[in-house]
């Protein structure tokens, strides 16, 4: 190989990616912001060429499916809260770099510790005692979900995101098999306690959920301050960044490991709990919805954050209540109206990628020094 083609072997790319630095608050509102608008343009055309729909009336549609009445946006607000429960869950395992992926698991099985309470004991205990086991006994579920998996890794190292998933089976047909002795092949106990509210919420502002609202604003504030600010928020993020720099630190990783995962649990199991008592009184294989995965979305683009978790969560939500909105006022397929949501939340998660990276072009200089070189 002579001296031109060695240069041209060793040539900068045309392009090449590189990790950028903080981004200031600004720059990502600018990103975003662009992204929303991209994704408003591509389903513009969508609407246009697929339904013959004018664009401004589907988005107004979507709007108006949570804004149209306070009833609607209370809906709102009380589906937002329980996808956020979830995604202040998962924050310190994912910042931990512990992956779980059993939080439908945890939250079934906080679920299914209320229910029992509110089936078994609704006659037995005064309502104070019988709401203080409900809690205790959800949240212990939901820990003991999460301990197995965080033992097993801190133990022997294994593969935390399979066996958080294996576990959410095993929590689903636990529930299945449990309502099938109780109820017969009915996929669902029914309405709880339906004569009597016992184990219920008190109504506040005329909602049974307004309390899961309450809790959960508590919560969000509590994990943003214990993730900031406290000491083991920092040992989470140090072992997150580092298991060898954690250990050269004192920390005693196997401990923080269990720890964290036994928060976790313990707030999915919580929100099995707000869920039952407050929202659909009863227990099924879906009482989570699907919440533990769409929630996992919420953790990474919030980057760990509770209160950008708020937003990310609110936006999921808005989006699935416009797509169920369109689809009804339209009689369009509902997988039409799912596409058009789901391009806004791909071109914002696309995103992500402009936010972390930059792209670098090879300049002129670069190649006239190539050339000369040669």
């Amino acid at each position: 190989m002579n001296k031109a083609e060695n240069v041209r072997t060793h040539a900068e790319p045309l392009i090449r990616l590189a990790k950028r630095d903080a981004v200031p608050l600004k720059k990502k509102v600018m990103v975003y912001s662009g992204a929303i608008l991209a994704a408003l343009i591509i389903d513009a055309l969508f609407i246009v060429l697929v339904t013959g729909l004018n664009p401004l009336e589907v988005y107004g549609e979507i709007f108006l499916a949570t804004f149209l009445t306070p009833m609607r946006f209370m809906w709102t607000l009380r589906d937002l809260v329980s996808l956020l429960c979830i995604g202040i869950a998962l924050a310190p395992a994912f910042k931990m770099r512990f992956w779980n992926i059993g939080a439908e698991g945890q939250v079934l099985m906080g679920g299914f510790a209320t229910a029992m309470c509110m089936l078994f004991l609704g006659q037995k205990l005064p309502t104070v005692l019988l709401f203080a086991v409900m809690l205790l006994t959800s949240i212990l579920a939901g820990a003991l979900w999460s301990f197995f998996p965080a033992f097993f890794k801190a133990n022997w190292n294994t593969n935390e995101t399979l066996f958080t998933l294996m576990m959410n089976y095993v929590a689903i047909q636990l529930v299945a098999f449990t309502t099938n002795i109780l109820r017969g092949q009915q996929s669902s106990l029914g309405t709880i306690n339906m004569g009597t509210r016992i184990g219920w919420f008190p109504r506040i502002f005329g909602y049974d959920f307004t309390l899961n609202i309450i809790i959960v604003v508590i919560l969000t504030v509590l994990m943003y301050v214990y993730l900031k600010y406290t000491k083991h928020g920092y040992e989470i993020s140090v072992v997150g960044e580092s298991e060898k720099t954690a250990r050269y630190a004192g920390i005693d990783v196997r401990k923080v490991t269990i720890r964290t995962m036994l928060i976790s649990g313990a707030i999915c199991g919580l929100c099995g709990f707000i869920t039952v008592a407050g929202n659909q009184h009863t227990i099924s294989t879906n009482t989570a919805a699907g919440n533990g995965f769409t929630a996992i979305i919420v953790a990474w683009l919030a980057k760990f954050n509770t209160f950008t978790m708020a937003l990310i969560s609110f936006l999921l939500v808005f989006l699935e209540k416009g797509a169920g909105q369109i689809a009804s006022t339209y009689g369009l397929n509902e997988y039409i109206a799912d596409i058009i949501s789901g391009i806004i939340l791909f071109c914002i998660l696309g995103s992500e990628f402009f936010i972390n990276y930059k792209m670098i072009f090879r300049s002129k200089k670069t190649e006239n020094e190539g050339g000369k070189a040669a």
